[in-house]
C-alpha cells in the first residue's frame, strides 16, 4: 500500500464499523461459534467495547446467542443478503433448472461458481440422482489458480483484470509463487481457444474437472460450470446409462450456451 493509500485509508476510518465486521469475519471462520471472551482475547479489545457491538449485531440479526447465551454465532442474514444480488441471483434461477436436468441426464453433480474478488464463489449446485456423489457446497471459495472454475474464469478474463484478481488473491492470504502464475498464464490461451477445460483435479484422485465459462455479451467469463466427473462402473440406482466425459463436457457447453448472455 503507498503513502497516499494509507493516508486515504486513516482517513475515512470508521472504528465502530471495523470492530462489527471483525466480529463477523472472526465468527464467520468458526462454525461452532465464540464466547465473548474468545472475541475480546482475538480483537484486543475492551470486554465493553464487545460487548456493545456483539448486542447491536444481535439486535440486528447477523449474529445469533446460543441458548446458554455464551456463545455467539452467525445467522443466514449475510448469507440472504448475498444471495439478493440481482445479476447473481437471475443467473442462479435461469441456471438451476438446467443444472437438475444436466444432474439427471449424466448422473454427475455440477456447480456453478462465479467470482469474488480474488476467488471464485459456488452460487448454485445440482446432486446426481444416483446413490453416490461429489459435490462442493454453496458458498465454498476456490482458488482461482488451484481449480478448474478459478482457472477457467481467469482465461476469458482480459489481462489487466488476471493480474488484478491475482493480486487480490494474495491479499485475501492466499500463497501464490510466481512459478505458479506463470505456468497458469500459459495455460489461459489454450482454455480460452477451445472453450473449456478438462484436467484431473488437483485436488482428489480419479475425479476429473470439466469446466466451461459463461460468457457475457462482450465474451467475458462471468461465471462457470464445472462438472466434478467420477467415472462409475455399475448402473444401480438408475435405469440410465453413464455417460463418458466427453458426452458429459458436451451436455455441459450445450448448458454454458443456454445461459450465456447473447
Amino acid at each position: 500500500m503507498s503513502v497516499k493509500e494509507k493516508a486515504t485509508d486513516a482517513r475515512y476510518r470508521a472504528p465502530a464499523l471495523d470492530k462489527g465486521l471483525d466480529i463477523l469475519e472472526l465468527l464467520a471462520a468458526e462454525p461452532s461459534g465464540l464466547t465473548r471472551t474468545e472475541l475480546v482475547r482475538a480483537m484486543g479489545k475492551s470486554a465493553g467495547e464487545i460487548y456493545r457491538m456483539l448486542e447491536r449485531l444481535v439486535a440486528r440479526g447477523y449474529v445469533i446467542r446460543s441458548l446458554e447465551g455464551d456463545r455467539y454465532s452467525l445467522s443466514l442474514k449475510l448469507f440472504s443478503l448475498g444471495t439478493m444480488h440481482p445479476p447473481l441471483r437471475r443467473l442462479r434461477t435461469t441456471a438451476q433448472p438446467l443444472m437438475d436436468i444436466f444432474a439427471q441426464d449424466t448422473l454427475q453433480s455440477v456447480h456453478l461458481a462465479a467470482l469474488d474478488r480474488g476467488s471464485a464463489v459456488v452460487i448454485a449446485q445440482a446432486s446426481s440422482p444416483g446413490t453416490w456423489e461429489f459435490r462442493l457446497r454453496i458458498g465454498a471459495q476456490l482458488n482461482l489458480l488451484d481449480t478448474s472454475s478459478g482457472i477457467t474464469l481467469l482465461a476469458f478474463q482480459d489481462d489487466e483484470t488476471v493480474n488484478h484478481l491475482i493480486g487480490e488473491a494474495k491479499v485475501n492470504g492466499v500463497t501464490i509463487s510466481q512459478r505458479q502464475i506463470n505456468s497458469t498464464k500459459l495455460q489461459l490461451n489454450k482454455i480460452k481457444v477451445e472453450g473449456h477445460r478438462t484436467s484431473d483435479s488437483k485436488q482428489l484422485i480419479g475425479v476429473t474437472d470439466l469446466s466451461v465459462p459463461i460468457l457475457d455479451s462482450q465474451k467475458n467469463g462471468v461465471a462457470v460450470l464445472t462438472c466434478p466427473y467420477i467415472k462409475r462402473v455399475d448402473n444401480k440406482g438408475s435405469n440410465k446409462k453413464h455417460v463418458t466425459p466427453n458426452q458429459a463436457l458436451k451436455a455441459l457447453r450445450l448448458l454454458a450456451a443456454s445461459v450465456s448472455i447473447q
